[in-house]
């Protein structure tokens, strides 16, 4: 018999260790899944990770899932692994609220890519997982579900736009989590919840957006994984990952194996570290947390010498960049939803929140040359990455250049309006992520260590174009020299 105590340490099992037990026989995909529907209905009601719990559903495919154990055929990478799907991304029968009260009957079809792959390696869905409006920002708060804590600090933000998958991961509420990344949104709750989020290159995980096949072809969104290890977190790399027909962005497979480079030795290897990733203002106790991480980084395998990016835009500009680069992609959306009978400018412009409304009314106000003349800001940003990887193999630098903020009580939780005295926007400018999907680089945020309060900060690895493998053997490394996983607060009382 399953003990409270045994059931919560089953809930933070590394998502491959699951896996190998499941298939062994050791673990019945039964006893997981009620083991993690039991944990989200004592602690989702505190975290607020989930807006929707399929526990029915998840029950069945767990019963399912047992069968096909006993039968002793094939099974699947992820056989009987309980995940989350962030609540923007579609899965077949069941609501895709975005975040929004203004989309309240969206029952897709079809699931996205990322989840048929998940579902065909054997993953059981427990879920869907809270985000902004639409992931228009770094936090994850809505007018419909309310804010997402990070476990570590309840009341403090768990970080956005995949901020209920990383706070699922991090409380034991799902071995892993997908999550979309189009400006930070799986390294920024992945910092501020204590976990492991990786933003593969460009490309490397497809993603079907009809009618428009091209949507978020800038490149900008990327899908990741959210997970409590580097290792599980290349597991399920390695399963959405790989071209599609149908994505015309995506990339060819280049015969990465994703769990070797995270098993393999760290060659030695020269990495660039950048305190401020260019002229972000960093809050100190970023700044001392990071500093210490990468001093324990720095050894005989690792040479680190820290080096600057020479970025000529200023963060304000590139934000405000990224701002107008988003609301494009979202008016859209807005059109060809308005075609289906989902009006977002019309009748239901009352139910958006003020912030996601302004950057869809603004992307009306950038011309179509001014939009291409925006490339220019984002090539000086792709040349300055260029220019330190010409030497360096890797760039460190912090994931984000504060820790948790509060949440606020009416839905409209934000970021700081200024950082040591440095005014800055609070959507996104406090965020060292979002030059990174400017230019489609890979790059993980892994845990760094607690500020003296206690709250998580990440530390970020930025790769060469298509050297994916190179910032997970990294990433690997780090966990080694830094272990992490007993550092649950789910795990300590």
């Amino acid at each position: 018999m399953t003990t409270p105590d045994d059931a919560t340490k089953l809930c933070f099992l590394p998502a491959s260790e699951l896996a190998a037990r499941i298939k062994r026989r050791d673990l019945s995909p039964v006893e997981v899944v009620e083991a993690y529907l039991a944990r989200i209905e004592t602690r989702n009601p505190i975290v607020n990770a989930y807006t929707l719990v399929l526990a029915d559903q998840a029950r069945d495919a767990a019963r399912e899932a047992e069968k096909a154990v006993m039968a002793g055929g094939p099974l699947g990478p992820l056989h009987g692994v309980p995940v989350g799907i962030k609540d923007l991304d579609d899965v077949a029968g069941i609501p895709t609220s975005m975040g929004s009260l203004a989309v309240q009957n969206r029952v897709p079809k079809k699931s996205a890519v990322a989840v048929e792959r998940l579902l065909a390696a054997g993953a059981i869905i427990l879920g869907k997982t809270n985000t902004p409006e639409f992931g228009h920002k770094g936090i994850t708060d809505n007018l419909r579900f309310g804010p997402t804590s990070t476990p570590f600090a309840i009341g403090y933000n768990s970080g956005g736009s995949s901020g209920g998958s990383a706070a699922a991961v991090a409380d034991g509420m799902a071995a892993l989590a997908q999550g979309t990344d189009g400006g930070g949104s799986v390294r920024i709750p992945a910092a501020f919840s204590g976990t492991v989020g990786f933003k593969p290159s460009f490309g490397r995980i497809p993603s079907v957006t009809r009618p428009d096949a091209f949507l978020w072809g800038h490149p900008l969104v990327h899908i990741g994984p959210l997970a409590r290890t580097v290792t599980d977190a290349a597991l399920m790399t390695s399963i959405m990952a790989g071209p599609h027909a149908r994505d015309p962005l995506s990339l060819p497979d280049d015969g990465t194996r994703y769990l070797d480079a995270a098993a393999r030795r760290q060659r030695k290897i020269r990495v660039a570290y950048s305190p401020r990733l260019g002229n972000f203002p960093v809050d100190p106790r970023v700044a001392a947390v990071v500093r210490n991480a990468v001093s324990a980084l720095s050894g005989k395998d690792v040479e680190v010498e820290e080096i600057e990016l020479k970025l000529k835009p200023d963060h304000n500009e590139l934000a405000a960049l990224w701002v107008r680069t988003i609301a494009i992609h979202y008016a859209a959306i807005a059109v060809h939803w308005k075609a289906d009978g989902i009006d977002l400018l019309g009748d239901l412009a009352d139910k958006l929140s003020p912030d996601f409304l302004a950057m869809l009314q603004s992307a009306y106000r950038v011309s179509a040359v001014d939009h291409a003349l925006d490339d220019l800001l984002r090539s000086q940003v792709f040349d300055a990455i260029e220019d330190i990887l010409e030497s360096c193999d890797l760039i460190v630098s912090p994931t984000l250049a504060i820790p948790p903020v509060r949440n606020a009580t009416d839905g409209h939780t934000r970021g700081p309006t200024e950082i040591n005295g440095e005014p800055v926007d609070p959507l996104i400018g406090w965020c060292m992520t979002y030059p990174i999907n400017f230019t489609g680089h890979p790059a993980i945020s892994v845990p760094a260590g607690l500020t003296p309060e206690g709250l998580p900060v990440g530390l970020q690895i930025i790769g060469r174009r298509h050297a994916d493998a190179s910032v997970l053997t990294l990433a690997a490394h780090f966990e080694r020299l830094r272990p992490w996983l007993q550092s649950y607060p789910g795990l300590n009382g």
